[in-house]
């Protein structure tokens, strides 16, 4: 399904195709991203369970974004409150507006199935990108401190500065 044309830029759903491309743009930027976890989204996709946004700006995929119709983990998944995962633009694209063309999509995605959308952005420097984008489009924290490993953390608690250290956000639609 194509969701956008605008001159280069086309937003369009995944195909098995972008399993390999995606792979390996990211292995050229140094970061491992399996074609299985595409592949992966795929699936989840022909079996609505999952609804996935592909950037592609000339002819090269350029980032994506997926939308679980409710959230799995995290403060919202009891609400039944969809949320946006794995969000990502290639860093050789970013800084033109793709990300935000990205995420105007998967907001109208949301609309189908809650009046709000939410997610969960690391902590660390490389989140630095995202958690400025979330904010800038009206994300705001929902209360519940940052979380570990799908668990909300206590006070003072140890933990990693990893990739399951998240806070979580949401938007009213």
């Amino acid at each position: 399904m194509i969701y956008q044309v605008e001159n280069e830029l086309i937003l369009r759903t995944m195909c098995e195709e972008d399993a390999s491309k995606f792979s390996q743009a990211f292995k050229e930027q140094g970061w491992n991203k399996p074609e299985e976890q595409f592949l992966a989204y795929v699936k989840e996709q022909e079996e609505k369970k999952r609804i996935t946004v592909v950037a592609e700006f000339g002819g090269e995929v350029a980032g994506y974004t997926t939308l679980l119709p409710s959230a799995l983990d995290g403060p919202f998944a009891a609400k039944k409150i969809p949320e946006i995962c794995d969000f990502n633009v290639l860093m050789k694209f970013q800084k033109k507006g793709i990300g935000n063309k990205i995420l105007d999509v998967a907001e109208i995605q949301a609309r189908q199935f809650a009046k709000e959308v939410s997610l969960g952005v690391g902590l660390h420097v490389g989140y630095g990108a995202a958690q400025r984008i979330y904010i800038k489009r009206g994300y705001l924290p929902d209360g519940s401190g940052v979380w570990y490993h799908g668990h909300q953390l206590e006070p003072y608690a140890d933990c990693n500065n990893d990739d399951d250290l998240v806070l979580y956000l949401s938007k009213k639609l």
